[in-house]
């Protein structure tokens, strides 16, 4: 097999797999999609740049350092304890294997059980820090889609413009 189809075809399963893990915990999906464009730089039929490559790698870290600080900072902005964040986070975790629905209630309802864990009684604080992870959560897979979904045309529009 021609090495140039075999990187070519990497790109586009790291690229398809970064915005799978969007919305999965259990892949890094920004990172995964930047690695799709390294595999896309090897290609002869890709014209990606070196500076291509380092301006979409600053993006990637950076997507990926506030994605790991929103939910937690917007939790505890809300009101929220550590319990919330985890109930989020095992919330979301736990879609995996409830359906894509519960992508979006999981982490929620998770964070409304975590905060009820630390104050038993405190409904409203609960449903305020639940609002502030869940706000992170879609904020962060927001910058992550967005992220991605470049990175995607970006390697479209080098294959298109390689092969034209």
């Amino acid at each position: 097999m021609d090495l140039n189809i075999l990187f070519a075809i990497i790109a586009g399963f790291c690229l398809i797999s970064g915005l799978a893990g969007c919305v999965l915990p259990v892949l890094p999906g920004v990172p995964l999609a930047w690695a799709g464009l390294f595999a896309a730089y090897f290609c002869s039929f890709s014209p990606i740049s070196r500076t291509v490559l380092v301006v979409t790698g600053i993006f990637a870290v950076l997507v990926t350092v506030l994605d790991s600080v929103l939910q937690p900072f917007l939790t505890k902005k809300f009101g929220g304890s550590k319990k919330a964040v985890w109930g989020a986070t095992i919330g979301l975790v736990a879609a995996i294997f409830l359906g894509p629905l519960f992508i979006l209630l999981a982490p929620f309802i998770g964070a409304f059980i975590g905060e009820l864990l630390e104050n038993p009684d405190d409904y409203g604080r609960a449903f305020k820090a639940a609002f502030g992870s869940f706000s992170g959560f879609l904020l962060g897979t927001g910058l992550k889609m967005i992220c991605v979904i470049a990175f995607i045309w970006i390697f479209v529009l080098a294959i298109l413009k390689g092969t034209a």
